[in-house]
């Protein structure tokens, strides 16, 4: 261990800290703190406080798109499953997210964006009226406030590693320096902070890869540690852990063929898809830009960095697993007593236990900040969409209306705090979880899939019906659900995250077919109604910038596209 010398160690804490690496997370929480401040200043009505006034240039709302990712999926969770199934993980990145991502500033921002709503919800409250945009719109409410509870947990379990403290009260303290900061400067402040965090989120882990990569004798010596253990019958066989693909123990199935059908249908389709293009935390960064070229660009711009992200969390993860004592004992089937809940160590612990294992005094103070960040950036993302979902789509469209701007920017703010508050509550179920991604892909599975096939039919069949909009949101999130159940207490039984793929695959085909059947016995919407949400009925100079062709092509979408298209394809056959 490179922690030496005096240090503050409280009772109980996973992690040896010393006055350095304090003195370097107070500094960051100055910064987060103070930028909150600053960005109150520019409040003064309701779209400030949502949708920062739609002022922001790409490059920062496209830093903050991929920053409001990189919270609890992907620092612990993805370093998780990088411990337990090796370089399969990294199809969440390559194949589950920006194929997606670029599907989404290419085709579907020009409607969200063009439409001016000024959430997701309310672009289904336009497309197939009160029915599906009420469903929609308390699912998505009740899904942040259970992501947010996600990144809390880790949030306060990062805090309880570093001080000792229980973990209830590291939740509560954690909690209060996010809900100070949004409170304060609502969407502005959050993508603000996003932009320092995914700095800040670099730095912190990119040396842990490199010293972790040394330290094993670089990726030779990585790849002969993990065949080692494996040979003796820890953890899957070492071609699963070193090849991307098939990746049977990721997606569940035994078959080859199986395993990559579920992964490129269940996970980057209908998962990712699902997720990228009709997730209003993601998307409302996108609304904050200042101009439709802008708003289409910005998930272009996050995939650039979203295809290296593996490299500083899904490798440490794969590496913990060889050189972290504990972590090799969990992947061996042992129970080993301590960890960041201090009920037993987790894959969820990888990270933590390889930064205690690795990083020197002042390094570790970075590292800490870096995973408060992620943390942060993740809770801040959910509570700020939740609080414009609540206060728009909710309380001004169907409790109280037509009041004065100024009550509805007050609402944001309760909001903020209560959706805070339950954050809190629902924290407790991800400890039930050892591995937070299979929390995470089963929510998605409820969620997201059934609403992307909703949009996708929507967007592209007129002929869709209002009716069919919100019955097939009710039956798919209820067929997911019951795949579920049925995997928790049989008579299915997939390991890894199968059950997640196959849930999500399930919704979005049941979904689909109902729509489509209910669609053809029930009255669509006028054509003309549809100008600006469907496809074929909107006209082309509404779907993108006049100014955009005369700029270089790096500042194109269509060019910076395709470029990154090529480059995640050169990925997915180089590993």
């Amino acid at each position: 261990m490179l922690n030496t010398g005096a240090t503050v160690l409280a009772s109980g804490t996973l992690i040896q800290v010393d006055a350095v690496d304090y003195v370097i997370v107070f500094i960051y929480f100055g910064f987060v703190i103070g930028i909150g401040v600053m960005a109150s200043r520019r409040v003064s009505d309701s779209m400030d406080f949502f949708l920062s006034g739609r002022s922001l240039p790409a490059w920062v709302t496209g830093l903050a798109f991929i920053s409001a990712n990189l919270g609890a999926v992907e620092i612990m969770g993805m370093s998780a499953s990088g411990a337990e199934f090796g370089l399969p993980t990294v199809h969440y990145f390559w194949i589950g997210a920006v194929p997606a991502m670029l599907f989404l500033g290419i085709v579907m921002m020009p409607f969200y964006y063009g439409s001016k709503v000024r959430s997701v919800p309310e672009f289904m409250l336009r497309r197939f009226g009160p029915g599906a945009h009420l469903v929609n719109a308390i699912s998505f409410a009740v899904a942040q406030l259970l992501i947010a509870g996600v990144n809390l947990y880790l949030l306060g379990s990062i805090v309880h590693a570093l001080l000792g403290w229980p973990l209830p009260v590291a939740l509560v303290v954690a909690a209060a320096i996010v809900l100070s900061y949004i409170t304060l400067g609502g969407l502005r402040a959050a993508i603000y902070n996003e932009v320092l965090q995914f700095f800040v989120i670099v730095a912190a882990l990119l040396p842990l890869t490199l010293i972790g990569l040394h330290r094993v004798g670089g990726w030779g010596g990585l790849t002969d540690k993990i065949t080692a253990a494996a040979d003796s019958g820890v953890g899957p066989p070492a071609d699963q852990q070193l090849n991307s693909w098939p990746g049977q123990d990721l997606s569940g199935f035994g078959s080859p063929v199986l395993s990559v059908i579920g992964i490129v249908f269940g996970l980057g389709f209908v998962l990712s898809f699902g997720y990228w293009t009709t997730n209003f935390v993601e998307v409302q960064r996108a609304m904050a830009s200042d101009s439709i070229a802008s708003a289409r660009k910005t998930p272009v711009i996050g995939a650039f960095p979203k295809m290296f992200v593996p490299f500083i969390t899904i490798f440490p993860g794969m590496i913990a697993a060889v050189l972290v004592s504990e972590l090799a004992r969990v992947k061996a089937g042992e129970t080993v007593p301590g960890g960041s809940s201090g009920d037993g160590v987790t894959y969820n612990d990888a990270l933590l236990l390889l930064m205690r294992d690795l990083l020197p005094n002042g390094l570790l103070g970075l590292a800490i900040a870096g995973l408060l960040a992620a943390f942060m950036a993740g809770m801040a993302a959910n509570v700020s969409a939740f609080n414009t979902v609540f206060s728009y789509d909710l309380w001004q469209t169907y409790v109280i209306k037509d009041r004065p701007d100024g009550y509805y920017l007050a609402v944001g703010r309760y909001a903020t705090v209560a959706a805070t508050g339950a954050a809190i509550f629902t924290a407790s179920l991800a400890g039930n979880f050892s591995n937070i991604m299979d929390y995470l892909q089963t929510l998605f599975g409820f969620f997201n899939a059934p609403l992307f096939a909703t949009f996708i039919l929507g967007m592209f069949w007129k002929r869709m019906t209002p009716t069919a909009g919100w019955m097939g949101l009710v039956a798919g999130t209820a067929s997911a659900i019951a795949v579920w159940a049925t995997n928790e207490w049989g008579p299915l039984n997939l390991p890894g995250q199968g059950a997640a793929f196959l849930a999500a695959s399930t919704a979005f085909v049941v979904d689909i077919v109902l729509s489509i059947v209910v669609s053809l016995v029930t009255t669509p919407k006028p054509p003309a109604e549809l100008a600006g949400l469907v496809y074929s009925e909107t006209p082309r100079d509404q779907l993108v910038d006049a100014e955009e062709a005369t700029y270089p092509w790096y500042r194109r979408t269509v060019p910076l596209a395709a470029l990154a298209l090529v480059m995640v394809i050169v990925l997915n056959i180089m590993f």
